[in-house]
């Protein structure tokens, strides 16, 4: 009688439990930091899923990230908390348009929600295996709407340029370095496409790295890239110049290096001496092939 009794009150528990879970009803919602923005500029999306109480049974799915020739959405956070009793769902995104003109994007999130006849005979202790264990419904969410602004300026952001390099006097074939450093934030890599061309020289570098973070301005952080130039005469380093849009002024700004002289120093030794020696051709010794022979015999 117990035994049944124990059985009878589990069971109303578990209905209780399960019809108070289920009745669980949820919304979401979209802000931006700003519905105008230029080509190549970041966009701080937060989207919330708030739900009224604490949504045991649900998961949410939502993964909107991507990047194609019209715009990136990279994730910047993700959190699941509970509010006072209350699931909240939250992401931050950074949307980045490629193309001027009105933009507008619709997102779909899925919502995962496991089933009352999978709770009950997990609780139970049936081994029943027909039925679905979750049900999922998709959600359209409310659109992203910006209005994109053309700029001349691939370029966008805010940055300073420093740089360092090795003495201007160097030894002919000895190379001659210069590392550049962006810092700031913005689309840094529009910057890899630095480069020098200088006659007579040789040129080497290295691809550019970037020690940056994700933030609600953008990339945020240092570009670096390092140069070394190789010549047996003196050379110039044309002056760089790298124009951008400046988002705090909204105006074309520049960063620019001045040019840099390298005197080059005569050589001690001959271009001729910096190669290796040429292999000695092999010619067989007879001495060596008679101890052989005899050696055999």
């Amino acid at each position: 009688m117990k035994r049944i009794l124990g059985n009878s009150l589990a069971l109303l528990f578990l209905l209780i439990f399960v019809n108070t879970i289920e009745a669980s009803t949820y919304k979401w919602s979209l802000s931006t930091n700003k519905k105008d923005s230029y080509v190549n500029e970041a966009i701080y999306l937060h989207y919330s899923c708030h739900f009224s109480d604490s949504a045991e049974l649900y998961v949410v799915e939502f993964n909107p990230t991507s990047n194609n020739d019209n715009y990136s959405l990279k994730l910047l956070r993700e959190e699941a908390k509970l509010v006072d009793g209350k699931k909240v769902n939250e992401y931050e995104l950074l949307l980045v348009v490629k193309e001027a003109g009105p933009f507008k994007l619709s997102l779909n999130a899925m919502m995962k929600k496991t089933n009352k006849d999978s709770i009950e005979n997990s609780v139970l202790g049936r081994d029943n295996a027909n039925y679905e264990e979750f049900s999922t419904a998709p959600v359209e969410l409310e659109p992203i709407s910006v209005n994109v602004l053309e700029t001349t300026q691939n370029l966008v952001g805010e940055f300073s340029l420093s740089y360092s390099n090795t003495p201007l006097s160097v030894e002919a074939y000895e190379p001659f370095h210069l590392t550049l450093e962006v810092k700031g934030y913005g689309n840094f890599t529009e910057l890899d496409s630095i480069n020098y061309t200088i006659k007579g020289v040789k040129i080497f570098s290295e691809p550019a790295s970037k020690k940056v973070a994700l933030t609600k301005e953008g990339e945020s952080g240092t570009w670096i890239k390092k140069f070394a130039f190789v010549s047996e005469n003196n050379f110039t380093i044309e002056p760089l110049r790298v124009n951008y849009l400046d988002l705090k002024s909204k105006e074309v700004k520049e960063l620019k290096l001045d040019a840099i002289r390298v005197e080059v120093k005569s050589p001690s030794f001959t271009k001729e001496e910096l190669l290796d020696e040429k292999e000695k051709e092999f010619s067989p010794s007879y001495e060596y092939i008679y101890y052989v022979l005899t050696f055999l015999a």
